[in-house]
């Protein structure tokens, strides 16, 4: 899946957003899905999407996945230029 592509999907704009603006925090699908108003189950599959473009981190558990956003500064120096196209102030 394409970076631009991500910007298309409302959920996965949703987590980008969410995860952008809250930069330090690590939360679960449940949580993800609660704090973005989105199934979990359609959260879940997004998220693993997102890992895979490295936009987002998966701490694996044995009981659950925790989820926090990439250290890579010219990677969200991109997607801070994408959201400001998506939602210009």
């Amino acid at each position: 899946m394409d970076i631009k592509n991500l910007f298309r999907s409302n959920i996965h704009l949703k987590i980008i957003k969410f995860f952008h603006e809250n930069q330090n925090s690590i939360d679960t699908p449940r949580g993800i899905a609660t704090w973005i108003g989105e199934d979990r189950s359609t959260v879940k599959d997004a998220l693993e999407d997102l890992v895979d473009l490295k936009i987002l981190i998966a701490h694996r558990a044995t009981s659950t996945t925790g989820y926090s956003y990439t250290r890579d500064n010219k990677l969200i120096s991109k997607i801070e230029k994408f959201l400001k196209k998506t939602n210009p102030a």
